[in-house]
């Protein structure tokens, strides 16, 4: 077990008392016979990257449990509902809810909102996603729409299992599933296709991070050292 793995092991304990904040790293530090300087070398931004390293923590188990999953039997609304179902199961509720406090302070919000939609594109990629265009971003902004809202749901939720949270997850996924099925029929009639013949082509040049633009003459890479375009 690596350093930071048991400062994140030992803040755990804490958190639900003093929550993600610098008492929780400087007592975690303790628990470790680290000194804070030490703690801090491995989490420089202190409550912060310990809060992240969790977060990050759930995904990586997330992602382990749909890699291991059989999900060749299911339909893939239900392949994006087990990833949902997963990264909950694996996360601690009152850890999270003292995330959601956190992450709500509006210094911490950015890095809250990134750590959501890598957890949404992260379920998306494991599934087999390979868009890079502007359905790369409506596939994790819709996700992270339905993810967040579930999260809500599931913290409050008391029923045995959480099957009440599980159930307002099928709905949430339904209620997308319906959306796509509407955009589905509207690229079929003939305003759309007016639309993307015309003001709409400037759609056609969205792309994901790090996706190139064919409409570009080339690029540059750190693999490539003679800064050459391709």
């Amino acid at each position: 077990m690596t350093d930071k793995d048991r400062l994140l092991d030992a803040a755990i304990s804490h958190v639900p008392f003093d929550g993600w904040s610098e008492a929780t790293l400087t007592a975690a530090a303790q628990d470790c016979d680290m000194t804070e300087a030490q703690a801090r070398a491995i989490f420089p931004r202190g409550a912060l990257d310990l809060a992240l390293a969790y977060h990050r923590w759930g995904d990586g188990q997330m992602v382990d449990r749909l890699n291991a999953a059989d999900l060749d039997e299911m339909r893939f609304r239900d392949r994006i509902a087990a990833g949902v179902r997963y990264r909950l199961e694996v996360a601690d509720k009152e850890l999270v809810r003292k995330g959601m406090a956190f992450f709500a302070l509006p210094q911490n919000a950015g890095d809250g909102a990134a750590a959501l939609w890598t957890t949404c594109g992260l379920i998306w990629e494991t599934l087999g996603d390979s868009s890079t265009d502007l359905n790369w971003y409506t596939k994790r902004a819709t996700l992270s729409a339905v993810y967040s809202s579930v999260v809500l749901f599931w913290l409050g939720d008391d029923s045995e299992g959480n099957e009440a949270t599980w159930a307002f997850l099928d709905r949430r996924i339904d209620d997308v599933m319906q959306i796509e099925k509407i955009k589905g029929q509207a690229r079929g009639s003939a305003l759309y296709k007016a639309f993307m013949s015309g003001p709409g082509k400037i759609l056609d040049t969205i792309r994901a991070p790090g996706a190139p633009n064919p409409q570009y003459p080339g690029r540059w890479t750190p693999e490539d050292p003679s800064g050459d375009s391709e």
